[in-house]
């Protein structure tokens, strides 16, 4: 029913399409429901100013057309990780097959985040009793969870190269029908925290096929060199990442993803099982009060590193105070924290790890692509990590990485004369 503002003797009343002997006329007295005030003069009534919220509003106050509805956002409204992927596809950001691999990944992640909550019930926590191609100890979860990526980036279809840093070499895809993308990943990040139930984490990188790299293998063929050294071409430097992203398993389960066009977080609802848009468009402070070193390594670092370090810890602008230290032991959640709130991690070479102890192509090169999308540096100390050309599958790098103004103070002291 269309209403329209109509003013009498000074007073703005509502006109309404009811006739005027209607009992919400308001040429009759008002009904008892209706604030009215008495004239003390004449006696009689008069309505009290009454609010038009009809839908002819605007035909009749053409200033209010001027201003826009304002359209509250629905609470149960949502977006999971599924319709993202969609529109993107939609708007030309990524491919068909490109959605899949990420859908692929995604379903890994859950699979590892239900392990992780119930791994002391079902005794998964404790080591695996093998060694890595690295030399390291391996964790039951470890080896359950790079099954779990291998066997969900293989069932997509749309694979050609796995490359994982619990396998010697990278795997050629057996399937007929799979794809050519390139996928690296680190099953679990910060995996000595397992049996403590502390934060741990998923990484991975999503490359473009080489064309001088496309293997073409029978289920029971075996490498010959040729094509090892093909696979080793899996090799590409981080700047040549499609989409790259990783999966915090903490108090809630993160997935955070970029295929180039932002960072975007979406958390698991343990209602539905769905990951869900939290987080849009990220961008990472320029400026942060927080780093985060292993100390412990502190008399093993470069004089210079040690002088940043001594500087942070020193009270200064603009609060007067040090800056705080925080050390998870968990890439993933390191930068996550970062990309939220600001602030530097390092991972430096030492006296004893001349090129650090963090892997180029499953964690440094993804994690760089990430911090750059939300407005971040990631550097190894000299030069841009993204930049660096892997050598070798596992070719470990020094790294730098957060809010761009504190990664660029410590690239001063780290080229600078060392002040005695």
């Amino acid at each position: 029913m269309a209403e329209a503002i109509l003013t009498l003797s000074g007073s703005t009343q509502l006109a309404s399409s009811h006739p005027p002997n209607s009992r919400f006329s308001p040429f009759h007295g008002p009904p008892s429901h209706i604030s009215a005030r008495r004239n003390v003069i004449t006696g009689s009534f008069s309505p009290r100013i009454l609010r038009c919220e009809a839908v002819g509003l605007e035909e009749a106050t053409p200033a209010a057309a001027a201003v826009p509805k304002r359209i509250k956002k629905n609470r149960y409204e949502m977006e999971n990780l599924t319709t993202w992927l969609l529109r993107q596809d939609q708007s030309g950001n990524i491919d068909v097959e490109l959605t899949v691999v990420l859908s692929s990944i995604s379903l890994a992640c859950k699979q590892i985040a239900s392990l992780l909550q119930r791994s002391n019930i079902i005794n998964l926590t404790g080591g695996q009793g093998t060694v890595n191609v690295q030399g390291e100890d391996q964790k039951k979860l470890d080896v359950i969870s790079n099954e779990l990526f291998c066997n969900c980036l293989r069932s997509s279809g749309r694979t050609g190269i796995i490359a994982s840093e619990e396998e010697n070499v990278p795997i050629a895809v057996e399937e007929t029908d799979s794809g050519n993308y390139i996928v690296v990943f680190d099953p679990i990040d910060g995996s000595a925290n397992i049996d403590t139930s502390l934060t741990t984490g998923s990484i991975f990188g999503i490359y473009g096929p080489d064309e001088q790299c496309l293997v073409d293998m029978n289920d029971d063929s075996m490498l010959d060199e040729a094509k090892q050294k093909c696979i080793v071409s899996v090799c590409q430097p981080g700047s040549n990442l499609l989409a790259a992203g990783y999966c915090l398993y903490s108090s809630s389960v993160v997935f955070t993803l970029s295929v180039g066009k932002g960072v975007y977080a979406f958390t698991l609802d343990p209602a539905y099982g769905e990951f869900v848009l939290t987080h849009e468009d990220i961008k990472i402070p320029k400026t942060g009060k927080v780093y985060s070193f292993n100390e412990g390594n502190y008399d093993l670092w470069d004089d210079n590193l040690k002088q940043y370090l001594d500087h942070l810890r020193k009270p200064g602008p603009p609060n007067g105070k040090p800056y705080s230290g925080r050390y998870i032991g968990c890439l993933v959640g390191e930068i996550h924290r970062m990309l939220l709130y600001g602030g530097i991690y390092g991972n430096p070479k030492n006296k004893n790890n001349k090129n650090g102890n963090l892997r180029l192509l499953y964690e440094c090169a993804p994690m760089s692509y990430l911090v750059e999308q939300a407005g971040g540096k990631a550097i190894d100390g000299y030069r841009r990590i993204l930049e660096i050309m892997p050598e070798q599958i596992h070719q470990r790098t020094p790294i730098f990485i957060g809010s761009p103004d504190e990664v660029e103070k410590l690239e001063n002291y780290l080229v600078s004369e060392l002040v005695v």
